[in-house]
This record gives structure tokens, C-alpha cells and sequence, in this order.
């Protein structure tokens, strides 16, 4: 059984930045980040493979850096320039080689205009 802690949500002013940090604790392929925001569907925000390769929402291309640490099973979530409708739950998912998913347990940013 994999476990997903994340930290690092808040609220931070239109224009600023936040880290989000998701620690596994077991072996894993893929790891990603998607949110939710109130009255949407949980969308993907970026994910990255044990390469390395990456692939990231449009809305946040040039915005967000995920990067990942394979020695800690770490993902970081680097969001800079957030706006507002940046706000929302953000959950950190991790599949692992059989393609078995897992879920943190989410953690909120809130962008003030």
C-alpha cells in the first residue's frame, strides 16, 4: 500500500508563488498532480514519469514546473504567476508499475485577487 503525503498549500496573493510537495512511500512510476475546484471536475495539472518526462495543462504551461526527486519519491509542484482561478483542492496522484492508482488526500491554494 502506497501512501501520498503532500504539503504546502495556502493562500497566497494573485501574482505570487507556492511549492507543493508530495512524498511516496513506496516505489512508484508515475506521479502527478490534479485539482478541483468548486462545481468542476477534477482536472489534470501536470505529471511526470520516473524519466523525468513531463506533460502539463495548458493553463498553467510556463507557470508550473514539476519536478521530481526518484531518491526521496518525491514530486515538488513549483506554481508561480498564480492567478485566481488557480484556486482549488490539489490532489497528488501516483500510479505505481502494475498501474495501481493512489490519491493524497489534497491540499487547498487559494489565490486572492
Amino acid at each position: 500500500q502506497v501512501q501520498l503525503v503532500e504539503s504546502g498549500g495556502g493562500l497566497v496573493q494573485a501574482g505570487g508563488s507556492l511549492r507543493l510537495s508530495c512524498a511516496a512511500s513506496g516505489s512508484i512510476f508515475t506521479m502527478a498532480w490534479y485539482r478541483q475546484a468548486p462545481g468542476k471536475q477534477r482536472e489534470l495539472v501536470a505529471a511526470i514519469t520516473t524519466a523525468g518526462s513531463t506533460n502539463y495543462a495548458d493553463s498553467v504551461k510556463g507557470r508550473f514546473t514539476l519536478s521530481r526527486d526518484n531518491a526521496k519519491n518525491t514530486v515538488y509542484l513549483q506554481m508561480n504567476s498564480l492567478k485566481p482561478e488557480d484556486t482549488a483542492a490539489y490532489y497528488c496522484y501516483a500510479q505505481n508499475l502494475l498501474g495501481i492508482p493512489y490519491w493524497g488526500q489534497g491540499t487547498q491554494v487559494t489565490v486572492s485577487s
